[in-house]
């Protein structure tokens, strides 16, 4: 939660929070604002390209990690494109190439969270992409009935109701520069992104927790689009928020943005066979959360052949958002 009033005329420092597509897009919009841009990624992920490497290599996840270094290059389209290039045959078949480099410069330098660091550069970043943390993580889901599901990959795929998510272990430390990062931040960003599995388990490392609720940077949630099944199917937008608040604090969040515009009938409806339906935007609900956030909403859909939050515009409510809150907190003080 905010503690201070800040208005700038410089531009803003921005961390954002999160890890997938979701976050990606929201990179993509805020770079063309500011580039004291921090992106702190996941590296829960133990399927798909990344579960490989981390299994046949021992190191962490690249996948987010990739995707938002690609986000937020400035090299040129050609790399950028070359970065996020999946081999679709043969023994790379299924790997992005930016995985395999990740993976190559990790042994290279013979630290992760190095090569990370030399990514960044290589790609000429506009700001800088961090992982959460340097250790290993699982996750852990409790379910309603009690029962428990261990894996990044398997939470979404029990079909079962999430009751409480935890992270082996526990007293993960978060990585070089990420405490320093949302302390001097400006404006703090959680999401867009899975919940229990993109934004939740950043959240759950007691250093970055402890560090959002001591920040004056203004915090705020950015809610999905669509429901995801088997995770947050049936979910509406404060129910969203309730989850991030019974993880956290009630006093964490200092904004939440939720989209009301409209998703197009036939994207409707091929999401709804498989299970996804737009997040309701249930807004007596959301006036009433613990903490009292302020309740944005406008029509944030980019939607071709998928529903994705539209980058420009996401990234300019937030910071129109951050501005307003500075004004009228000077204003009260």
């Amino acid at each position: 939660m905010a503690l201070f009033p800040r208005l700038f005329r410089r531009s803003a420092s921005v961390v954002a929070i999160g890890g997938g597509t979701g976050a990606s897009g929201l990179l993509r919009g805020l770079k063309e604002h500011t580039d004291k841009l921090t992106a702190i990624v996941t590296v829960a992920d133990d399927g798909g390209s990344s579960g490989r490497f981390r299994k046949e290599f021992g190191m962490l996840p690249p996948g987010d990690i990739r995707s938002c270094l690609a986000a937020l290059s400035d090299a040129g389209p050609v790399l950028e494109k070359l970065f996020q290039y999946r081999f679709e045959e043969g023994d790379l078949k299924g790997h992005p190439f930016g995985n395999i480099f990740l993976a190559a410069m990790t042994k290279v330098t013979g630290d992760f969270e190095q090569a990370v660091r030399e990514a960044n550069r290589v790609l000429n970043v506009r700001g800088r992409v961090l992982p959460a943390t340097t250790v290993k993580l699982s996750l852990i889901a409790e379910h309603e009935d009690g029962s428990k599901t261990t894996g990044e990959s398997l939470v979404g795929k029990v079909n079962k109701p999430v009751k409480r998510l935890a992270i082996k272990p526990q007293d993960a430390p978060a990585a070089h520069d990420v405490v320093d990062a949302i302390m001097a931040a400006d404006l703090v960003l959680l999401g867009p992104g899975s919940l229990y599995t993109s934004v939740l388990p950043n959240l759950l490392i007691p250093d970055i927790r402890n560090a959002l609720q001591k920040t004056g940077a203004v915090v705020g949630y950015v809610c999905n689009i669509m429901t995801q099944p088997g995770e947050t199917q049936d979910f509406t937008a404060s129910r969203h928020v309730d989850v991030i608040i019974e993880h956290t604090s009630e006093a964490l969040l200092d904004f939440v943005v939720v989209n009301t515009g409209a998703i197009p009938d036939r994207l409707r409806q091929a999401y709804a066979a498989e299970n996804s339906v737009p997040v309701d935007a249930d807004l007596p609900k959301l006036s009433q959360l613990a903490g009292n956030p302020r309740l944005v909403t406008g029509d944030l859909v980019s939607a071709d052949h998928v529903v994705r939050h539209h980058p420009a515009r996401l990234a300019e409510l937030c910071l129109q958002v951050f501005r307003d809150i500075g004004r009228d907190k000077a204003k009260a003080g």
